[in-house]
């Protein structure tokens, strides 16, 4: 059954999740009202072949349900890192931070509930996630996963608006990687302040990057204990 996207649900599923904390939390707002894993990415958009796609696992899809779940598992990702970010804070972590970390994991969960709705039942079941590689008591750590994880979820959507049939899907991935992007420039200038937007995001013509499904897969293998296949996913 085709699917169709409700931009008064979504507005409502952020809504409701920022609720609890919208008086305090005002430098990232949800509209409508996801060091190891960088190495990797640069190391995909160099590669001219590109990796191949994985034909093994769970299945995806195929059209524009497979680039919602394609979507969805990311956002799965993104929304599990941020919630054991929140349940096990790094040493030194400060008010600010505690508080707009909290609001990027409130947003992913948001996104995550959103396709997971809009999908029903052709959507992927709940992936089991391998954080093993971070050490979330070192701020070190976990920014430069958040850092990696928020580049490669506007890459990926960047990459996989040109395979979306549906106006409607399309203006809702333009609109969650405008919020990822956000996030991704946030996340950079705790790093290192102005950082935001330097060279190795935004090229020469100022446009930010693109990768494919299959260098994007690659890129979340490495952190994910469940196998996903996005053999079927369309390429043009």
């Amino acid at each position: 059954m085709k699917q169709h996207f409700n931009g008064d649900a979504y507005a409502q599923t952020t809504n409701e999740l920022t609720a609890r904390g919208a008086q305090r939390r005002k430098l990232l707002s949800i509209f409508g009202g996801t060091a190891v894993a960088a190495t990797i990415i640069t190391s995909c958009s160099k590669d001219d072949d590109g990796p191949s796609m994985p034909t093994d696992g769970i299945d995806l899809g195929s059209g524009d349900p497979g680039i919602l779940n394609y979507a969805y598992a990311l956002e799965q990702l993104e929304a599990a890192f941020y919630t054991q970010v929140i349940t096990t804070l790094y040493t030194g972590i400060t008010a600010s931070e505690q508080a707009l970390l909290t609001d990027i994991r409130d947003h992913e969960i948001a996104h995550r509930e959103f396709f997971k709705t809009a999908l029903g039942s052709a959507a992927i079941p709940g992936l089991e996630v391998d954080f093993s590689k971070i050490d979330f008591s070192s701020r070190d750590s976990v920014l430069a996963t958040a850092k990696a994880f928020e580049d490669l979820g506007v890459s990926a959507y960047n990459g996989a608006g040109k395979l979306i049939q549906s106006p409607d899907y399309l203006l809702l991935a333009g609109k969650i990687v405008s919020v990822e992007a956000r996030h991704a420039g946030y996340i950079r200038d705790l790093i290192s302040n102005g950082s935001f937007a330097d060279s190795t995001v935004i090229d020469t013509n100022g446009l930010d990057k693109a990768n494919t499904p299959a260098d994007v897969l690659t890129v979340a293998a490495g952190f994910l204990k469940s196998k996903l296949n996005g053999s079927n996913l369309p390429t043009s």
